[in-house]
């Protein structure tokens, strides 16, 4: 009897286990029921990739990355400058006989939005020659550069782009894009002028004016030019243009094997 009473004892504990662990598969088992999954056989993998598919972005954000278009705009630095407006907050701007600030240098007077001309630059000062022989202080005028030959390069994000500047002054400005034969190319004038548009054999699909609009499919491949030659006091100016690929286009050129 007593050692009946003594295996009875020592069983409580592995009965108090059993029991506890029966409880926690009831529990687990009861809150994975809980769960719906279509086509899953584990739920804790099946939501971490729900998260992290809804990180990835959606069709309408690509398509807003697809048309940004890529912003182009001219030096302003390192270069040539033949003209400059006055543009001064403390106006009329002095002209002084030597690129230096001293008593009794100053050798004339400029109100803004007067235009002078440009023959030489020194450490942050233009040398002028008209209307007023002299020196002026660079940074109290706006110029740009005279010429300008510049790539377009776009973005993989993006096949348009926009191209904006001023021409102050005599010079011309460039804009060089590479084609496909084949391609489209549309331009929108969002400025004052339109540019030339210069074949890769010299040769105008288009000239410099004040259109709107303007579209054709390039006939050969290379580099075109977008031109905009000065009018002597010249002009701000902004297009944008959009390359397409046209799948009709059949090219004329034989093809050799």
């Amino acid at each position: 009897m007593k050692n009946q009473i003594i295996a009875s004892i020592a069983a409580i504990p592995f009965i108090i286990a059993s029991t506890f662990a029966h409880a926690q598969v009831s529990q687990a088992s009861a809150l994975v029921d809980s769960f719906h999954f279509d086509g899953a056989d584990d739920p804790v993998t099946t939501v971490e990739l729900n998260q992290e598919k809804s990180s990835t972005p959606n069709s309408s954000d690509l398509v807003s990355q697809k048309s940004s278009p890529v912003v182009i705009t001219p030096p302003t630095s390192g270069c040539e400058i033949a003209m400059a407006i006055v543009d001064d907050p403390e106006a009329p701007l002095n002209v002084r006989r030597s690129p230096e600030v001293k008593e009794g240098n100053i050798v004339g007077q400029l109100n803004n939005n007067a235009f002078v001309s440009v023959t030489d630059e020194q450490s942050g000062w233009l040398r002028i020659s008209n209307p007023v022989t002299g020196w002026v202080a660079k940074n109290r005028t706006r110029s740009t550069c005279s010429r300008v030959d510049q790539t377009i390069t776009f973005s993989p994000e993006s096949d348009t782009a926009i191209v904006k500047g001023e021409i102050i002054g005599t010079g011309s400005h460039n804009y060089r894009v590479r084609m496909i034969q084949g391609q489209t190319l549309s331009i929108k004038n969002l400025g004052d002028v339109f540019p030339a548009i210069i074949t890769p054999d010299g040769q105008f699909m288009a000239v410099e004016g004040n259109e709107s609009e303007w579209a054709d499919i390039m006939p050969v491949s290379g580099v075109y030019t977008l031109q905009l030659n000065s009018n002597l006091r010249g002009y701000e100016y902004e297009f944008s243009l959009l390359i397409e690929e046209n799948e009709n286009f059949q090219s004329k050129s034989p093809i050799n094997f």
